[in-house]
């Protein structure tokens, strides 16, 4: 599961659970900032960011905003 969250520190970024494991991800570079995932999952991640690279960006500055998210859609 892929997660936002309001009032959230700074640099933008979002969070990826998997099982018993959460990885905190950059926006931009894709980078993981805290946390850890296994190998397939961190894969699968990244291709989806890499897919809506602009709607996870448009998502950060509606959470800056306090306005509603939009959904994203998953992983084809």
């Amino acid at each position: 599961m892929i997660y936002m969250y309001y009032m959230d520190h700074n640099p933008p970024h979002f969070h990826a659970i998997y099982g018993e494991y959460e990885a905190i991800f950059d926006i931009s570079t894709r980078n993981i900032i805290k946390g850890e995932l296994p190998p397939k999952a961190i894969s699968l991640v990244l291709e989806w960011s890499n897919q809506h690279q602009n709607e996870l960006e448009a998502n950060w500055n509606r959470i800056v905003k306090n306005e509603q998210l939009k959904p994203i859609e998953p992983l084809r």
